[in-house]
């Protein structure tokens, strides 16, 4: 496809093995570039930089979109709470990172789509918390049946009625595939949720109503290829370049 938006995604920063090297290495699971390409962008893996941190513009100007993708857990210093022992892997880097960049696409207004972990920042990033081991908050593993594995992880969501979750989803009772074992807490400045477990009630989606497209979803949209939520964020992409008139 010609002139594809350009969807910036946030990449982890993890030690892998690498032939035969332990290592460093900044990573994203495919399924979120399958996703991305599947729905008509160009994917642009984004690694962790202290430059970015001090000036996200640089690399944001050339963006039609972000997403801000699952992984560790976030670091509990960044929204002043004490660690939890079940909180572990907190990479203070990437969290650095991804809050810069949450806070500048939000201010420029760009399509901005939060999955699982992203959502988590994304809250953070306004003023919010989370709780740090949902066993403790709803007594069981609910939200992650098997670690590792999107085997069996379906849960069911209740949307509101015309919200941006909704439109995303194209439905009012949606089924996502869930692994996390944390969750919002107190909601950021700002976001309306827009959306509850059935099973328990806690937010798996929320919004900023007043502004193109951000949205922050606690399902894993990219491992169902079923799922409409990037293409959504696509689409929304799509039409921000459209309306700028802007032609990379």
């Amino acid at each position: 496809m010609a002139d594809r938006p350009l969807i910036g995604i946030l990449t982890a920063l993890e030690r892998a093995s690498w032939g035969v090297w332990d290592v460093d290495a900044m990573l994203l699971p495919r399924l979120y570039v399958d996703a991305v390409q599947r729905a008509g962008g160009l994917a642009l893996m984004i690694p962790p930089d202290d430059a970015l941190v001090d000036d996200p513009d640089e690399v944001l100007d050339a963006l039609d979109g972000l997403i801000l993708a699952g992984g560790a857990d976030v670091d509990p210093g960044f929204y002043a709470h004490p660690v939890h022992p079940e909180t572990k892997g907190t990479v203070p880097e990437r969290d650095r990172f991804e809050i810069a960049m949450t806070l500048a696409a939000i201010e420029r207004d760009l399509p901005l789509l939060g999955i699982c972990r992203g959502m988590q920042i994304m809250n953070v990033a306004r003023g919010g918390t989370l709780i740090q081991h949902l066993p403790d908050h709803v007594g069981s593993e609910e939200h992650r049946r098997r670690p590792g594995s999107f085997d069996g992880a379906d849960n069911t969501m209740r949307l509101t009625p015309g919200s941006l979750a909704a439109r995303a989803t194209g439905e009012e009772i949606h089924i996502g595939r869930c692994h996390h074992h944390q969750a919002i807490d107190h909601v950021g400045d700002g976001y309306v949720v827009t959306g509850w477990s059935q099973a328990d009630g806690l937010p798996e989606t929320f919004e900023l109503p007043d502004h193109r497209f951000v949205l922050g979803v606690q399902w894993h949209p990219e491992a169902d290829q079923t799922s409409s939520v990037i293409g959504a964020l696509v689409q929304a992409a799509i039409e921000a370049k459209t309306a700028s008139g802007s032609a990379r």
